[in-house]
């Protein structure tokens, strides 16, 4: 079945804000207290990317011009962020298994919901 959704396309508040939300639910469907308690935030400078933000809207009625180049420029570094986080995150997982290490449950449910945050949000719309 097919749903419609109302909800504006990602911005960067919520590339910032994946896996950081005040609440979640797990994969076994029970709330979470805090995000931050239960996932690693996929960003690990998202403040400093919110006060780029906020100055690239502030120069936009000024320099508009410039003001989507510089969203292009900073979209472009908050994903080449995310994918190398992912990877790391990837290698990090990699290496424990190629090592004969059982990784936790808990830690691959960690990763999973860090995927599932992050493929939710991209495909919000």
């Amino acid at each position: 079945m097919s749903e419609t959704s109302t909800q504006p396309a990602m911005s960067t508040k919520d590339i910032a804000n994946v896996g950081t939300r005040d609440t979640d639910v797990n994969l076994t469907g029970a709330t979470a207290a805090s995000s931050a308690d239960t996932a690693v935030g996929l960003l690990t400078d998202s403040s400093g990317f919110m006060e780029q933000w906020q100055a690239i809207q502030g120069m936009f009625v000024d320099e508009p011009r410039q003001a989507v180049e510089r969203a292009d420029a900073l979209v472009a570094e908050v994903i080449q962020q995310l994918a190398r986080n992912f990877a790391d995150e990837r290698q990090r997982l990699e290496t424990e298994w190629a090592g004969g290490k059982d990784v936790s449950t808990e830690d691959l449910r960690l990763s999973l919901q860090r995927y599932r945050e992050f493929f939710q949000t991209l495909l919000r719309s």
